[in-house]
C-alpha cells in the first residue's frame, strides 16, 4: 500500500523510514507517514515529550483531499532542511480534521482570533499545555511579498519560545481567554429574525450569476433550504427566485461535473465556472436535498434530474463496504489540481468525431483557447441548448440524445485517466446526511431503491460504528474510533426522521427517540442550554466548544433543534419541543447579530412559529384513495406537516402514544391534529388534501 500522496513530484517511499503516522488509519495521516518530519498523532505521548524537552508544539491540521495541504506537504514537510528544523525545535503533531472536528474547531477559532482568518492546512503553534500562541494556514517555504516563509517562521517562533517565555505565555493566556465560552446572551428569537435572515441573504444575492457573495463562491445548500421554507411561510416570491436562480446557475456551471455528475467543493470565480475540484460526500448529500426540495416546490424536471445524478455519482464513486459511503475524492491527480476533469478541444474531438464533437464543444464551451489554464471545464453557463440545436438544424429530442451519447463517451474515456485519490474512511455524520438525502429522494420521487440504499447505510452505522450503545465517529478498514460528536447524533436524528417519513415504519421514530435521549445525556449544557460539541465522556480539551454557526455544514445545534421540533410533532411529545425551543433561545444573541449565518437554526424557528399540522391516517393504507393521500403528502414540500400512518392505532405503540389512543374503526380515517390535539375523523380524502395543500 502506498501511503504518501502520489503527486507527480512526490518522493518514492521505497528508501524511506516511516514515522509514527504509519500506524494510523486516517488517509490524511498516512499521506504524511513517510515525511522526514518526526510526526506524532494527537495524544499524550506528544505532549509528555514536549513538556520533558521543553519544546513548543507545531500542530498541523488538514484533510486528505485538501489541495493546499498537499502543496504545503510537498514544499515543506517533504523538505529535509525544514523537517530537520521542525524535528530539532518542535514536537510536531498531525491531525485529520474530519476525524477530530473537536480539535479543529478549537484551533480554527484560535487561528481566526490570531490571524483574522482560517482555512486548511491549519498551522498552529502551541505551548506544551496545548495553548496556541501563533497560527495561520498555508505558509510557503520561503517568504515573499511580506508574507513569512515557513522555514523563517519555525526558527523565529522557536527562538522566541526559548528566549522570551514570558511573552509567549502572555500571548497564549490571552488567546486561551478568547477561546473560553462566552456567557449566555439572554433573548428569544422571533419572526423578525427570520425576516432579517431573508433580507441579509437578499442583500448578498448575486442577481446575475446566482448564489451569495462573490468569489470564491460556495453552494451553502442549507441557505437554500431556509429560503424554500421562508417562501412557504411568508409567500414572498423573491425567496423562491433566489433559490431557483442559484440551483440553475450551479447546475450550469463548471462546479458541476457534467460528465460524471456530482458537485465539487466550491467555485473559485463568481460565475461557478472554475471549481476547487475536490468532491465531498457532505456537499453532495446536502445539494441532493436542496435540488430535491427545489423540485418539490417548483416541479422543475431538471432539479429532479440533478438530484438523481448526484445520488448516482455517490453510489458509483463513493460507495464503501456493506452499503456505507466514503468521504471524498481529491482535487488533484498526478500532482496537478483538476487534471482529471480538464479537457483540450483536440482530445474531445478525437473521442467524439467531427460531427458530434462540434455540437458538444459548442454546447459545453470547449474551445481551442480553453477556459481553465489552456484547457476546458465543460459548462453550460452561457449556453441555450435549444438555440444550439436549432442553429445546427437538429430536432431538440435528437439533440438531447446526442448530448447524452457524447457525455457517456467522454465519461468512459475519462475513466481511463489516473483517478484522484479517494478518502475511504466512513464518517457517521456525513453518512447520516447521505441517508437523509436518499430517504427524501425515496419519498419525493417514489423510488424504493433510494430507501433500500439509505437503510443499508444506516445498518452499517448500527453494526460498525456503535459500541455499547455509544456512537463512534469514524470507521476505516475494520477499525471504529473516536466518540461521536453532536453533529453525528444530530445528523443521524435527521436521518431517522427522513427514514420514517419515507417508509412510515414506526421503528424509525423509536430509534429517533433513543438517539435524542443519548444526545441530551451526553452533550446538553444544563447551565446555559445548547449542546456541547463533544460529549462529557470524551477527551477533555483546553475548552469545550459549543457551535451554532452554519458554515460548510449546518451546526449540530441547528440540526438538532429542527429535528427535535419535527420529532415532537411526529411523536406528540411536548418535551422534545421544549428542548428544541431551549436550543433556539440559547443562541438568540448570536443569531440576532447575524441571522444569515444561522439559516438552519431559523428553519427550526419557522417550525416553532408556524401552525404545524399532524396528519394521522388509520386504516387500510393500500386503499387507492388512502394511498393517493399518502403519496401526495410524502411527495409534496410541506415542512409544516407531519404524517403518521398505521393499519391499527396500537401500531403506533410507545413511539407516538397520542395516536395509539385513537379508537379502532372498520373504516379508514384521517385526523388533522394541531398542538397535540386531534380533530374529528375525516373520511373525505379530497377535503383533507385541500386543507393540507393550501
Amino acid at each position: 500500500m502506498k501511503h504518501l500522496y502520489e503527486g507527480s513530484d512526490a518522493m518514492s517511499n521505497s528508501n524511506r523510514v516511516p514515522n509514527r503516522l504509519i500506524n494510523e488509519k486516517s488517509p490524511y495521516l498516512l499521506q504524511h507517514a513517510y515525511n522526514p518530519v518526526d510526526w506524532y498523532p494527537w495524544g499524550e505521548e506528544a505532549f509528555t515529550k514536549a513538556k520533558a524537552d521543553d519544546k513548543p508544539i507545531f500542530l498541523s491540521i488538514g484533510y486528505s483531499t485538501c489541495h493546499w495541504c498537499h502543496v504545503m506537504a510537498r514544499e515543506s514537510f517533504a523538505d529535509e532542511e525544514i523537517a530537520g528544523l521542525l524535528n530539532e525545535r518542535f514536537i510536531s503533531i498531525k491531525v485529520d480534521r474530519e476525524e477530530r472536528p473537536d480539535i479543529d474547531a478549537i484551533y480554527m477559532q484560535a487561528c481566526q482570533a490570531i490571524a483574522g482568518q482560517g482555512g486548511w492546512p491549519l498551522s498552529v503553534f502551541l505551548t506544551p499545555d496545548k495553548k496556541p500562541f501563533y497560527a495561520g494556514t498555508y505558509f510557503p517555504p520561503e517568504g515573499h511579498y511580506g508574507r513569512p516563509g515557513f522555514k523563517e517562521l519555525v526558527v523565529l517562533l522557536s527562538d522566541q519560545y526559548q528566549e522570551e517565555p514570558e511573552k509567549i505565555d502572555r500571548v497564549a493566556q490571552k488567546v486561551a481567554a478568547v477561546l473560553q465560552p462566552r456567557a449566555k446572551t439572554p433573548g428569544e428569537l422571533e419572526e423578525a429574525d427570520a425576516h432579517s435572515c431573508f433580507h441579509q441573504l437578499q442583500k448578498a444575492f448575486d442577481s446575475r450569476y446566482g448564489g451569495f457573495g462573490s468569489a470564491p463562491k460556495f453552494p451553502t445548500p442549507h441557505n437554500l433550504m431556509f429560503l424554500l421554507r421562508y417562501h412557504r411561510w411568508s409567500k414572498n416570491p423573491a425567496a423562491l427566485e433566489m433559490v431557483t436562480a442559484t440551483l440553475d446557475a450551479m447546475a450550469n456551471g463548471g462546479i458541476y461535473d457534467h460528465l460524471g455528475y456530482g458537485f465539487c467543493r466550491y467555485s473559485t470565480d463568481r460565475q461557478w465556472l472554475i471549481p476547487h475540484f475536490e468532491k465531498m460526500l457532505y456537499d453532495n448529500a446536502l445539494l441532493a436535498i436542496a435540488y430535491t426540495e427545489g423540485w418539490q416546490v417548483t416541479g422543475e424536471q431538471r432539479y429532479m434530474t440533478v438530484a438523481r445524478e448526484i445520488l448516482d455519482y455517490c453510489d458509483r464513486a463513493l460507495t464503501g463496504p456493506e452499503g456505507s459511503f466514503l468521504s471524498a475524492e481529491d482535487a488533484d491527480s498526478e500532482g496537478v489540481e483538476g487534471k482529471f476533469y480538464a479537457w483540450e478541444q483536440e482530445e474531445v474531438m478525437a473521442v467524439l468525431g467531427q460531427e458530434q464533437g462540434i455540437l458538444f464543444c459548442e454546447a459545453y464551451n470547449i474551445t481551442e483557447k480553453g477556459n481553465f489554464e489552456g484547457q476546458n471545464i465543460p459548462n453550460l453557463i452561457n449556453t441555450d441548448l435549444i438555440q444550439v440545436a436549432n442553429h445546427h438544424n437538429v430536432e431538440p429530442d435528437l439533440f438531447k440524445s446526442i448530448m447524452e451519447s457524447c457525455r457517456h463517451k467522454l465519461f468512459i474515456h475519462r475513466e481511463e485517466r489516473v483517478h484522484p485519490h479517494k478518502d475511504d474512511k466512513v464518517l457517521t455524520a456525513w453518512n447520516a446526511l447521505m441517508i437523509a438525502a436518499l430517504a427524501l429522494a425515496a419519498r419525493a420521487f417514489g423510488e424504493d431503491r433510494y430507501l433500500r440504499r439509505a437503510e443499508a447505510a444506516y445498518n452499517f452505522i448500527e453494526e460498525n460504528l456503535t459500541e455499547s450503545g455509544r456512537l463512534l465517529a469514524r470507521w476505516r478498514q475494520g477499525e471504529a474510533r473516536y466518540k461521536a460528536y453532536i453533529d453525528d447524533y444530530a445528523y443521524l436524528l435527521w436521518a431517522c426522521n427522513e427514514l420514517y417519513a419515507a417508509s412510515l415504519d414506526i421503528t424509525w421514530l423509536a430509534k429517533a427517540k433513543e438517539l435524542t435521549g443519548q444526545m441530551q445525556a451526553l452533550f446538553w449544557d444544563e447551565d446555559n442550554g445548547g449542546f456541547y460539541f463533544y460529549g462529557h465522556d470524551a477527551e477533555e480539551l483546553i475548552y469545550r466548544p459549543k457551535e451554532i454557526y452554519d458554515g460548510a455544514l449546518p451546526s449540530g445545534n441547528s440540526v438538532a433543534a429542527r429535528e427535535l421540533m419535527r420529532l415532537a410533532w411526529l411523536t406528540g411529545d411536548p418535551e422534545q419541543q421544549t428542548l428544541a425551543e431551549a436550543v433556539i433561545n440559547s443562541f438568540a444573541g448570536q443569531v440576532k447579530h447575524y441571522p444569515a449565518g444561522h439559516g438552519f437554526l431559523l428553519q427550526a424557528l419557522l417550525l416553532a412559529i408556524a401552525p404545524g399540522k399532524e396528519v394521522v391516517v388509520v386504516g387500510d393504507l393500500q386503499h387507492p384513495e388512502t394511498n393517493r393521500l399518502l403519496n401526495i403528502v410524502q411527495r409534496s414540500f410541506l415542512p409544516e406537516v407531519s404524517l403518521l400512518a398505521a393499519a391499527e392505532p396500537n401500531d403506533f405503540g410507545k413511539a407516538a402514544p397520542f395516536a395509539a389512543e385513537i379508537k379502532p374503526s372498520p373504516e379508514t380515517r384521517v385526523y388533522l391534529c394541531q398542538n397535540y390535539a386531534c380533530g374529528l375523523p375525516e373520511t373525505d380524502i379530497a377535503k383533507v388534501l385541500t386543507q393540507l395543500l393550501l
